[in-house]
Formats: C-alpha cells, structure tokens, sequence
C-alpha cells in the first residue's frame, strides 16, 4: 500500500513540475527571461487523472432478470454472478432462516442428489456456491453450457432435503459454539444488536435455540417468497459475447417464474441521545476488543458518498489518524480502523480495535479525540492531499479486475446512480476540499452519540469505563447478547447451603461414594472434528493418582501427556518436543490426575465456598469456587436440581458437560465442550470402559 501512496504522489508532482517546465520553456521564446523558478514552493497538484472505465453491455429477459455483460478475452472462462436484491425482513424465533435456506440451495436439486451434484461439478473443474442472497458460478469457456444447466438446475429446483438441513443445522451449531469464545464475533453479535436493535433484521444474530427451529417448509417459503427474477441481477465477465449470453441465459434462466416479493417497511434505528456504555464479561481475557459504533441514514447512492469517504479515511479508513494515533505514537494497539458504511435501509459508523487491559480507557480517550479533530478543525491540506491520493490509486487499481465493471453497472441499476457517477468518481474525488471534510465530519461522526462496548475482563475495565457513560450504569451482555444485571447475576443461595452440601449432593446425583471407590481405572475415547479432519483424544485414568490422555488422527499421535505418580511428561512426536513437567505445571497435573477428588477436599486442604445461584445455560446453578492450597482457582457450576457438574471454569478457560450416562452405576458426561484458545473445541465420548486392570507402564512415557 504504501508503494501504491508512494507512486501516486510522485507521478502527481511529476505532472505538476513538467507542466510549469513546459510552460517555462514556451515563454522564452516569446517573452524576456524570468527569475529560476522557486523549487522551495510546493507546486499545485495536478488534474485528476482520466480513466477508462471498461465497457459493458446490458440487457434484461422477460421475466425481469437484468443481465450485465463485461467481455474478457485474457482468460477462457466465464463467470456468473446473481445478486438476488431482496429487502430482508426480521426473523425473529427463526433468525438464521436466509443463511440457511441460501445453502440448502447447493445441497442438491430434484435432479441431482448433492454427492452427484458435487461431482459434476468437481468433473469440469468449475465453482459453485450459494448464499442468501444469490449464487456465483464459474468454469473453463469449454464448461459454459455445462456449468449453466448445474446453475439453472440448482436454482430453479432445490430439492430442500430434511437430512441435509439436519447437516447444515450441525455445522451452524458448531460454528455457534466456537463463536462462545472469540472476542470479534461476540463484539460483532452485541454490536449489531446495539447498533440496529432486536426488531431489526440487522440487530438479529442466530443462536441454537433459532437454528434448531428452522424446518424445511420454512426454508422453502423463503426460497419461494424472495428468489424472483424481477429483484435479480446477472453478472456476466469473461469469454463470451453479449449475444451469446443473452442466448444462454433465456434458455437457461428463461423460465424462472415472477411472483410478488413479501416486502415490509423497516424503521430506521436512531443513534443513542448520547454515549451508551456496554461491556461483555471475558475474565479470562487479556486484551479488551474494543468498539465503537451507531446508525447513520446513509445509502447507496448519496450525494455526500465521496466526500464522506474522504473524511473515514482521513480518521481510520487506512493507515490514518487512528491507527497513527494508538499504534504508531501510544503503543496501545496492532491497529484501528474505522469505516462509515451505505446500506439500503441503515448505514453504520464503526471504530474497531482489540487493546491492552490497562489502556482501555486512554485507548476510547483517543479515538473520541480524533472524531473531534476531525469535526473541529480543518483538514491540512497535505493530509488531504494524501489521503486522496491513496483513494486515486485505490479506485484504479480497482479497475483492474473486470468484476469491478460488472459492480459498477449493477451499483448503478440498483442504486438509480447518474449515468457517469463512477466516470466522474476521481474529478470528484479531486474536487474535494477542506471545508467539504470538516462538513462530512460534523454530519456523520458522532462521538457523543455512540454505542461503546467492550469485550473483557470487566474486573480491570469496567472502572474505568464508567468516565464515558455520562453517569448512567454499564450495560452487561452475555456472549449472546442477553442483557443482565451485573449485581443480581449471582443469586444468594438458601441460608444454611453449604458448600460440602453441594459437593455432597454431586457425588451422590452421579452414583455415590459407594460407587465412586469402586473404580480403580477408566478409559475413555472422545472425538471432535476440527478443519474437516477427527481429532481422538484417548485419556485414560487409574487410582489413586495415574493419568494419560494422548491426541491424534489414525495412526497419528500429535500430544501424549502423562503423569506416573511421581512424574508428568508431555511429548509431541510431531513436534520433536519432550518435555518433564516442572513447578506450577506439575503440581496442577498431580491435582488433575487423582481419582475421585471429590472426595478428598478435606484431606488435601482444597477449600471450596459457596457463592451463590448463576445461570448458565438458561439452567439455575450452584456457583461453587474451589481454592487448592498451591493458590489455583477453579469455579464449578452444580444444576440445583439434578446436583450434575455443568460448568467448570478457571485459568485454562471454560469446560462444559453434558449428556451424562449410566457407566457400571456411575454417571459420566458423554458431551464435553473445551474451550482452546479462541476455539472451543466439542468432545463427544465414543466408548468408556471401567476397571479393565490398565497396567502402570501405559503411564510412563519414554
């Protein structure tokens, strides 16, 4: 990028040098010699430059369908592209209903089941996929008749088969599950529903509660209600003629049937009256995801688009004030980065930035301090100079890529653009002044009317944001985005509880101590997938204190970790790593590897307490915290009804169980959710085996 800014300033001096030198020259022929010119004065920049923009050609089937062709000879393949433009309505119960519905498109027509479909695909080497909002298809020229009955068929005759959407509901589900624990995509839930609010289609985020709602007669009247030809554009980019296409897609395409498309007006959401604090609770996490954002009415089409892109960049569309400010000079920050962005029914302004715990406010002091620059004073015009030189270089690299033509026509048709709106994009681009910024500025960067949230630990942040919230409370969000009170979330528990009573009811909901003594060993195998590859995970465990657990796929083994008693090792084949566990690391592994812990509290000088009644999971639970005498802390959720371990959370961050099943007269969780990092990895236990007399050298790795 910086090689991009680089040239473009250089070549617009050279143009503005080479002008005076020419003009220089011109008069001395004519006129009596002048004083050398002064190179201490910066010369005025020059004209926009005049780009080409590539030609295109368009036409429309009698169903509605609007076709732009962009023909290009370089490579032989075509590319189709169809942008179904629909306004979306709220999906309430059902949100996640268009995703879905979108790829059950692909999962197989009436004609081809979805393994056949994939391999007439694979066969001519072509692309194919859908989503909400349209299908893109792509192969050799060779392949075009080929690939456009596979597109036709996939779009005129979906077969929305029950086990199919069974599939996708995991997948989604999956995806749901790793996203409990990635900052970005909680941010972006809470985000949206602070932004749009929860009756807006914008504000919704699925959940697994939505998913598993979705039927395929849903599914189906989505399809039938908003993939309609007259909403429809085709573009069409690569080797073929206009003629051809237009032969081709009436053919094809023809037949696709016009129906009314459901339509509802949507309100615009109104920014807050002033600054809006929230915060997601991470108490694990070590850095804040920061953002800041709000509404604006700005669309498609609007008359300040350009001006108003100028004034982000200058703030935070690039390499600009914000990222200057918090990485470059305070060290807060890899980066930050902010955008204003046009949609049909709402437009967003954003700032975004993942920060240190102990800058989080100094971080949000900065970035408020740089929206108010940019309202209260005017731009340098050098600064603007760059910026608009950056965006020149941008837009012209852009029409590189022959897509970009086929966005312009579509933009243009779907927007009602002027004719020549991308023709004249750069003289208008050039013609933006100073006092056209400090315009844009005061009408859409709003720092006093912003929604602030921040996800982490809110134990060292929430202090500190308070400044920002104009007196009024922090709002809290779970990771769903359900709003609760900080100060009821824990529940006191029935006077006369106790911890022990807690632990006790446990030990006795999963089959008594009784039974519990009785187990001299267990081994378990669990499985998970993980990039479309099985991960197992074999953990094997025998009394008093022997513990194993080894990771691989087939013959594969990534990680054993093992302790004997005496020693813990952990070995990665893979890797070359061997590795003898010492200090924290091996007085955690001792407690991790005794049989039954539970009951051995006392004995061992663990202290648990009490703390009160939490939800987790729409499920009220006992919050118990378990305190080992080496200083670790471990918090433990107990169901108040049935007494069975639900949650577990502490310095390795969150485990979950579930599914618990009768083993020889003790109860195992046959689900487990392990949260890695910023995955959260599901293991679901396919065999477990008690007292099959493991012998003590399985513990000794070499």
């Amino acid at each position: 990028m910086k090689k991009i800014i680089a040239f473009t300033l250089t070549f617009t001096l050279l143009l503005a040098v080479l002008s005076v030198n020419a003009q220089v020259k011109s008069q001395k022929k004519t006129t009596p010699p002048k004083p050398a010119l002064d190179r201490s004065i910066k010369p005025l920049p020059g004209p926009a430059p005049v780009i080409n923009i590539g030609k295109y050609e368009t036409f429309e089937l009698d169903n509605g369908l609007k076709v732009f062709v962009v023909e290009n000879k370089k490579i032989p393949r075509v590319s189709y592209s169809l942008i179904i433009d629909y306004t979306p309505l709220p999906e309430g119960e059902v949100a996640g209903l268009a995703e879905l519905s979108g790829q059950m498109l692909r999962r197989g027509t009436k004609n081809l089941p979805k393994e056949q479909l994939d391999e007439e695909v694979d066969f001519i080497g072509a692309n194919l996929s859908t989503s909400a909002t349209g299908i893109y298809g792509s192969a050799l020229k060779k392949h075009n008749q080929r690939l456009l009955e596979l597109m036709s068929d996939v779009l005129l005759n979906p077969a929305f088969n029950e086990e199919e959407l069974n599939k996708i509901k995991t997948q989604t589900i999956s995806g749901l599950e790793a996203q409990k624990n990635e900052p970005s995509a909680i941010s972006e839930r809470v985000g949206k529903l602070l932004t749009y609010g929860t009756y807006h289609p914008y504000g919704e985020s699925m959940s697994e509660k939505s998913v598993n709602k979705i039927s395929i007669e849903q599914c189906k009247a989505f399809y039938e209600g908003f993939f309609r030809p007259q909403i429809a554009y085709m573009a069409v980019i690569g080797d073929i003629t206009t003629a051809e296409a237009k032969e081709l897609l009436t053919r094809h395409f023809g037949s696709w049937q016009k129906k009314v498309v459901p339509e509802a007006p949507v309100p615009l959401p109104q920014m807050p009256a002033e600054n809006v604090v929230a915060i997601v609770d991470r108490p694990d996490a070590v850095q804040t995801t920061l953002s800041l954002s709000y509404p604006v009415d700005f669309r498609p089409g609007n008359p300040d688009a350009i001006k108003a892109r100028v004034a982000n960049t200058i703030l935070g569309g690039g390499t600009f004030r914000l990222y200057n400010n918090l990485r470059e000079s305070k060290a807060y920050t890899y980066g930050a980065y902010s955008s204003l962005r046009a949609d049909k029914l709402a437009g967003q302004f954003e700032v975004s930035t993942e920060i240190r715990n102990p800058v989080t406010d100094s971080a949000i002091n900065e970035i408020l301090f740089e929206m108010k620059r940019l309202r209260d004073e005017m731009v340098p015009l050098s600064e603007l100079d760059l910026v608009k030189n950056y965006l020149t270089g941008s837009f012209a690299l852009s029409l590189e890529q022959p897509q970009t033509v086929a966005n312009f026509a579509i933009n243009t048709a779907r927007y009602n653009l002027s004719p020549d709106y991308y023709v004249n994009y750069l003289k208008n681009l050039a013609a933006v002044t100073p006092e056209d910024v400090q315009q844009m500025a005061v009408k859409y960067i709003k720092p006093d009317n912003a929604y602030i949230l921040a996800v982490g630990k809110a134990s060292e942040i929430a202090g500190k944001l308070k400044k920002f919230s104009n007196g009024k409370p922090l709002r809290y969000f779970d990771f769903e985005g359900n709003e609760y009170d900080p100060d009821k979330k824990v529940k006191p528990a029935p006077e006369g509880l106790t911890a022990k009573a807690v632990n006790e009811a446990y030990i006795k909901a999963i089959g008594g101590e009784k039974a519990l003594l009785k187990i001299k060993d267990i081994t378990l195998n669990a499985s998970t997938s993980m990039q479309g590859m099985t991960i197992g995970f074999d953990i094997i465990r025998k009394a008093p204190d022997k513990y194993l657990m080894k990771i691989g796929a087939g013959n594969m083994v990534f990680q054993q970790v093992a302790y004997d008693g005496v020693t813990a090792k952990m070995v990665s084949p893979m890797g070359g790593e061997n590795k003898t566990l010492e200090g924290k690391e091996l007085e955690d592994m001792k407690y991790e590897s005794l049989m039954n812990i539970e009951l051995q509290y006392e004995k061992l000088g663990i202290q648990l307490k009490l703390e009160g009644i939490e939800e987790v999971n729409g499920t009220e639970t006992y919050r118990v915290l378990i305190t080992y005498p080496n200083g670790k802390l471990t918090t433990r959720f107990f169901d108040i009804n049935t007494g069975l371990l639900l949650k577990e959370t502490g310095d390795q961050g969150d485990t979950e169980y579930a599914d618990y099943r009768d083993v020889d007269g003790v109860k195992f969780p046959f689900t487990i959710s392990q949260q890695m990092g910023p995955q959260t990895i599901k293991l679901n236990v396919l065999t477990m085996k008690i007292n099959t007399k493991v012998k003590d050298e399985v513990f000794v790795l070499k």
